[in-house]
């Protein structure tokens, strides 16, 4: 039987480009109720939903879809919620194409495009949060044991909620002063807005979980306190410390890690200096090293800061471009330039040690290397110059060692990562658990949420198991 829907998502408004470059403020404006309800009409209720297996926390991606189709805005929350406690977080940052949308089967029909799920997932917080308020699931009565969660970033958070549901008290323990993790230090205003992390951050402290800011597990703390006061504990400290290539001049004053651009923006609102008190560089000719999702954010940030140029250096071609394909876009309609199959080999410098440019060489792509992408290889000869007061390196970040020196009996791998149970998370140490990038690396915030719910899981399990063997 032929299904006729429309090919095209239903269209999201957005701030226009010449507009947005001169703010911070959100570029995506959502869906109003007749859009949302538009879309979800394309849905086809799989009874098979393969969009669902490719969504890393399960929600029940038909069932709340379904719900938006007929109006029942507040059940569709109910549905997103019993399985996503960040939904409206989600909506805004998940890489939908390559997850829940990609296993669409609209999305498989010739022509069409996947349904919208992470701007139906958006609406449906939003809409929660405008017309309902902060609702709570029913909660059982208190248990006795007490788990730690160290890191507030989306799978600590996420961790945190599962446990606090399941009636436990928990206490989330947090180096910055406010929780979030990348989800405030990292992702930029105009993609994710504080203000929605504060608004998901109090549904999760309304759950029950107590948030302690300003410590650092390993420093403020010892591992060996926390070991010793709580009966669980979850590690889910991200992979903060920022890698850089090492090449010549990388010391010259103007060359940053994208961390520090992107925490001194977002957490400590640098963009509205001397009304915060922290300062940032602002350059004329920026250069970002890098393409994925934190090179985009840095490259757009550093354009709203007032850059007269911003280009995007990456030693692949588009094709193997690891940002998403909206971030992308958005920066092209911004007017940041790319140049596709060039790598930095020297940063130059005037006499008191400032960058003034960036020697690059070109690259050619030859057989796939350990990642699956074509290995770059320098053509030699082919150097040249691109001027710059300011160089942005987005290659990537490490673990934080903090925390790991302080916990010696914790096992790493070769890379320096926690290594865990893929099925449990369990670490080396009975009755510690860890998930995220400090497991896989770097990754994305519903990766990192999947690894919190299943780390939550299995520490019900082992604390259930180990009542019932006491009590026997």
């Amino acid at each position: 039987m032929a299904v006729n829907i429309p090919d095209k998502k239903t269209p999201m408004k957005e701030q226009l480009p010449q507009e947005r470059i001169r703010n911070f403020n959100e570029v995506a404006l959502g869906y109003s109720e007749e859009e949302a309800v538009e879309e979800a009409k394309r849905c086809l209720q799989c009874k098979v939903p393969l969009c669902v297996r490719g969504c890393p926390v399960n929600i029940d991606i038909p069932g709340f879809i379904r719900q938006v189709r007929e109006r029942n805005f507040e059940k569709a929350a109910e549905v997103i919620k019993s399985y996503n406690n960040l939904p409206a977080i989600c909506g805004r940052v998940c890489p939908q194409e390559n997850q829940c949308e990609a296993q669409c089967v609209v999305g498989k029909m010739k022509n069409h495009e996947p349904v919208a799920i992470g701007r139906l997932e958006r609406f449906v917080a939003d809409w929660e949060a405008e017309h309902i308020g902060l609702k709570l699931p029913e909660i059982p009565p208190r248990r006795s044991e007490k788990v730690a969660v160290i890191g507030a970033g989306p799978g600590g958070i996420t961790c945190a909620a599962d446990l606090a549901k399941l009636g436990y008290k928990v206490v989330m323990f947090e180096a910055f002063h406010k929780p979030g993790g990348v989800l405030i230090y990292g992702i930029p205003e105009f993609r994710l807005p504080k203000a929605i992390v504060e608004r998901e951050m109090a549904y999760i402290r309304a759950l029950g979980v107590e948030v302690r800011t300003n410590v650092i597990v390993g420093k403020t703390v010892s591992v060996r306190e926390i070991l010793d006061e709580f009966d669980a504990v979850y590690i889910g400290i991200g992979a903060g410390a920022p890698k850089f290539m090492g090449i010549p001049g990388t010391n010259l004053i103007g060359v940053f890690s994208a961390s520090e651009i992107l925490t001194r923006v977002n957490l400590m609102r640098a963009y509205a200096f001397p009304n915060y008190d922290t300062p940032v560089k602002k350059g004329d000719n920026v250069i970002v090293v890098g393409a994925g999702n934190v090179a985009m954010d840095a490259a757009r940030t550093a354009l709203r800061l007032g850059a007269k140029s911003v280009t995007v250096v990456y030693r692949r071609s588009e094709q193997e471009m690891p940002a998403r394909l909206e971030e992308y876009h958005h920066a092209l309609e911004e007017g940041i330039k790319f140049h596709w199959l060039t790598q930095p080999v020297r940063y130059l410098g005037d006499e008191n040690g400032r960058l003034t440019a960036v020697e690059c060489i070109k690259m050619q792509l030859g057989e796939p290397d350990e990642s699956g992408r074509r290995r770059p290889i320098p053509v030699e000869g082919s150097n040249f110059i691109i001027e710059a007061d300011m160089v942005i390196e987005a290659i990537g970040q490490g673990p934080q060692k903090i925390l790991l020196q302080d916990f010696p009996e914790l096992k790493l791998n070769k890379w320096g990562y926690i290594e865990v149970d893929p099925e449990t998370y369990a670490t080396s140490v009975p009755g510690v658990y860890a998930g995220g990038d400090i497991v896989t690396g770097a990754a994305t915030v519903i990766e990192a949420m999947g690894a919190g719910k299943v780390a939550a899981r299995s520490i019900h399990q082992y604390l259930s198991s180990k009542v019932a063997s006491e009590k026997s």
